[in-house]
């Protein structure tokens, strides 16, 4: 299904993300240095965090979630294409956009202004269907602190 290290979208994925994995290397000092590199664009469905229906919502509360994401893949994100398994950690997602190549996620300042959001994987979860299959992958990512990252 994939072509081009790209995704076809469908009604359950409607929208594309690119996948970048570092590069690691040790600086001069001893500082652990990470270069990140393209691996490929999937097809998944993502969407903001959100509490409704849980009754009142403080202001407070809110600000704690809005720069997390859950969606889900139907590939797995700790394989990269060369079939090296990556940790959580070493995965970001940026260019969030609809099938027709509209950024849903975009940065307006900083460094990144005009640019796609980048996003960090928190959490990362198989779902299996009835047969025992992995159906698809469930996550939650968050916004990068560092909106630098090239």
């Amino acid at each position: 299904m994939a072509t081009n290290n790209c995704e076809a979208t469908d009604l359950y994925f409607p929208m594309l993300a690119d996948i970048y994995y570092p590069i690691i290397s040790q600086g001069s000092y001893g500082e652990v240095k990470k270069d990140w590199v393209f691996d490929r664009t999937i097809a998944l469905n993502a969407m903001p965090f959100s509490r409704k229906g849980a009754g009142e919502v403080t202001p407070a509360v809110f600000l704690q979630y809005k720069d997390i994401l859950i969606g889900r893949t139907k590939t797995d994100l700790r394989v990269t294409t060369r079939e090296v398994n990556e940790a959580l950690t070493n995965i970001l997602l940026t260019n969030i956009r609809s099938a027709a190549g509209q950024l849903i996620y975009e940065e307006t300042a900083g460094p990144r202004n005009g640019k796609g959001t980048i996003y960090e994987l928190a959490a990362y979860d198989p779902h299996f269907a009835p047969y025992g299959e992995i159906d698809y992958y469930s996550f939650t990512i968050r916004r990068s602190e560092n909106q630098a990252v090239n």
